[in-house]
């Protein structure tokens, strides 16, 4: 059998811990060895954790505080590499808290890994018929490049599912442990200079983030917040400006006329649904009109949170880094 270690790393996350524990231990390719680092979790993380391996000895559960906001400027990025540090196998699965998995994910995600190439991607998925799932969570999903269908063609990374060879994490230096948000998509961009990534088929993370229209608004203004303390993303924060600018001059122009407001709208109705409206058009009024709304707001939330993470250098922390 082909042998795998499935990493992850927590902190706080009591909610979520048992369904991803449980989905990881349930696959049809069993795992040599499931790592999760708990980066000093207060909620009562660590105790299930520490239940879960008398009941699972392939779980190898590994406290280490450093790996939290209050030690690392990058503590995601540090508990996924000290994981990935500790585990024995050569190839590495990267699973995330908030995310179960279906019983074939593992086997589907590294099959193109023994196949021969040394980097693999699943990508995540909400699906809006579990009963976890909000009218944000769908709402939001494609601005966080989450599909609403679990065979949806993807090509973006996510480390909720990602497979490589540890000599490819080491060529590339790791995650980046000097950024808070964003650390998958840094080694992304250096793992492809190096192997092109395998897109693999029905191995997506099913997330369930259980958003309101709040808690998806301020990840995406962390993930804004972040690319502006980086520098990166200009061109996105161009787009957005000019979208917030366009908006404007069509509301002074309904003095004159109503068709550049509704020129706007229609391409605002094109950005909203552009990615997925395959998998929306049955959805509920409420639904597409949720979808609308979050999209209306995108640029605003994204543009401000950049320039402002690109003015005062500071990244704004998760619930769960919050002492």
């Amino acid at each position: 059998m082909p042998v795998v270690s499935v990493v992850s790393t927590v902190l706080n996350e009591s909610d979520n811990i048992d369904a991803l524990v449980e989905t990881l231990m349930r696959q049809t390719l069993a795992p040599a060895e499931v790592i999760i680092v708990d980066g000093g979790s207060s909620d009562g993380t660590w105790e299930r954790l520490q239940a879960a391996h008398s009941k699972y000895p392939a779980l190898r559960p590994i406290r280490d505080e450093s790996c939290s906001l209050q030690h690392s400027a990058g503590p995601i990025a540090r508990g996924r590499n000290v994981a990935i540090d500790a585990a024995s196998s050569e190839v590495i699965a990267c699973a995330d808290a908030g995310c179960t998995y279906r019983p074939d994910w593992l086997a589907n995600l590294t099959a193109p890994i023994f196949a021969g190439s040394e980097y693999s991607l699943g990508g995540a998925y909400i699906d809006p018929h579990q009963t976890e799932s909000t009218v944000w969570d769908i709402a939001s999903a494609p601005f966080f490049g989450v599909k609403l269908n679990p065979d949806a063609a993807t090509k973006s990374c996510t480390a909720r599912s990602m497979a490589f060879r540890k000599t490819l994490w080491r060529r590339v230096g790791g995650f980046p442990e000097t950024v808070f948000l964003g650390e998958d998509t840094l080694f992304d961009a250096q793992a492809r200079k190096i192997a092109a990534p395998a897109f693999a088929k029905r191995a997506k993370a099913c997330y369930q983030p259980r958003y309101s229209i709040g808690a998806a608004l301020r990840q995406l203004g962390n993930y804004s917040a972040a690319w502006g303390v980086l520098g990166g993303r200009s061109a996105r924060l161009g787009r957005n400006l000019a979208r917030c600018l366009v908006e404007i001059l069509a509301l002074l122009a309904l003095v004159y006329s109503p068709i550049p407001l509704l020129c706007v709208l229609a391409l605002e109705i094109y950005f909203a649904f552009r990615l997925d409206w395959t998998d929306l058009r049955k959805a509920p009024v409420r639904m597409i009109a949720a979808r609308l709304i979050f999209s209306l707001l995108v640029p605003w939330v994204a543009a401000w949170s950049q320039i402002a993470g690109s003015v005062t250098k500071k990244n704004r922390p998760n619930r769960q880094n919050i002492p």
